[in-house]
């Protein structure tokens, strides 16, 4: 039976290796900061400049053939909490961000509909809001763990395409109403104004249900770079079908096949055959400290990550530090929302000896996470989406954690 670590026990042990006894000056320490006035605050705020490395991990996907065409990582591991600061969410471009003048864009909202019908965006802001805090996730995130061999690379690079904010705007179903909808609607073609005319086809009813015409992020108006004046946003689904600088949505009968939806975001079964509109991104859990590139010493250490699910709420958590011959709770800090991002934590006691973290969640509709092997064995070799296999690092006697499949 695993003993569970107490953290009175630690603290008690000394374990924690940063408490020093207080000195007698302690009632008149004064600090340089007291002495001196210091600058007033900023028209627009800025991280201290000793937090400077905390930042994205930008990469140029392919700047020859498609100039625009990048991602930037959300740092996870040098994150708290659950909201990822705007400045930080990841970004996924396939031709650039556009710099589209609010004034002159509109939304065209036609098809099968009753009433055809065009918004500009001060038209847009007149209506009621809604918000809701809720995951953002590629369809390609995680995927570099579908790879032969494990990447030896930061847990941003291999899971940093997820983020969470509050996002705020109007709900696709009150202008579908204003709109009237025609019986024979059944998908919705939702297209943005980017060079690259993203474009994918949602099916009606919970585009209707659960829809947001997304005008704000964490309290300011949306960035270009996530889609600035107005983007489609379903959450918990493929980040590629949120689509940004949003221009136009079309009630169709049936899907319309866009590049998008055949060429890409499909995934390859070993019989050959395509999985096709698999929207909802699965449940999925990452330790994001320790991981790759950290280095551990004997000791406390809080085994801190990151569930989620578009699917729902996160139920669980569980942790092993020996390879899954033991499983313990971890504590999930609240708010637990569906659709969002959950922090798990867990006190830990390392005694040296090499060890094997892994974390396995549960959601509310029941989902498991699957082991590695179990499933690279559902998929055509190649096939990278919606990767939700158990993450496993491996920390060796020196401390180094490596990625490995187990």
């Amino acid at each position: 039976m695993m003993r569970k670590t107490n953290r009175r026990d630690l603290l008690k042990a000394g374990m924690l290796g940063a408490v020093v006894p207080v000195a007698a000056r302690a009632e008149n320490f004064i600090t340089p900061a007291m002495t001196t006035p210091a600058q007033p605050g900023a028209p627009y705020g800025a991280p201290a400049p000793q937090e400077s490395d905390v930042k994205r991990l930008a990469t140029p996907l392919a700047p020859q053939i498609s100039p625009g065409t990048a991602s930037s990582r959300t740092p996870l591991h040098k994150l708290d909490g659950i909201i990822t600061p705007s400045g930080l969410h990841y970004e996924r471009h396939h031709a650039g961000v556009p710099q589209i003048d609010p004034t002159t864009h509109r939304l065209l909202l036609h098809g099968l509909v009753e009433q055809p019908l065009e918004f500009s965006i001060a038209a847009l802001l007149r209506y009621p809001r809604v918000s809701r805090i809720a995951f953002l996730e590629c369809g390609g995130n995680s995927g570099a763990n579908a790879a032969a061999v494990p990447p030896q690379t930061s847990v941003d690079l291999i899971h940093g395409l997820v983020s969470c904010s509050e996002w705020t705007g109007v709900p696709v179903k009150v202008l579908l109403d204003e709109a009237g909808v025609r019986p024979d609607a059944a998908w919705i073609v939702a297209e943005g104004g980017d060079a690259a005319s993203m474009a994918r086809s949602l099916p009606l009813r919970p585009v209707y249900e659960h829809g947001l015409l997304a005008l704000y992020q964490n309290g300011e108006r949306l960035r270009p770079e996530q889609g600035y004046p107005v983007r489609l946003f379903m959450p918990g689904w493929e980040g590629n079908l949120n689509i940004k600088w949003l221009q136009r949505l079309k009630l169709v009968k049936e899907p319309v096949f866009t590049r998008e939806e055949t060429s890409k975001y499909t995934q390859l079964q070993p019989d050959g055959t395509a999985r096709q509109f698999d929207f909802i991104m699965p449940v999925k859990s990452v330790i994001v400290t320790p991981s790759v590139g950290m280095a551990l010493k004997p000791g406390y250490q809080q085994i801190t990550g990151l569930a989620w699910s578009g699917h729902g709420a996160i139920r669980s958590v569980e942790i092993t530090t020996d390879g899954a011959r033991h499983w313990r709770k971890a504590e999930l800090s609240g708010p637990i929302l569906p659709q969002c991002l959950t922090r798990f934590r867990l006190d830990w006691a390392w005694d040296g000896a090499p060890a094997l973290l892994q974390s396995r969640a549960v959601d509310s509709a029941g989902h498991h996470q699957p082991s590695h092997a179990a499933w690279v064995a559902r998929f055509a070799p190649g096939q990278s989406y919606h990767y939700n296999a158990v993450q496993s690092w491996r920390v060796e006697a020196d401390g180094k954690v490596h990625n490995v499949y187990a």
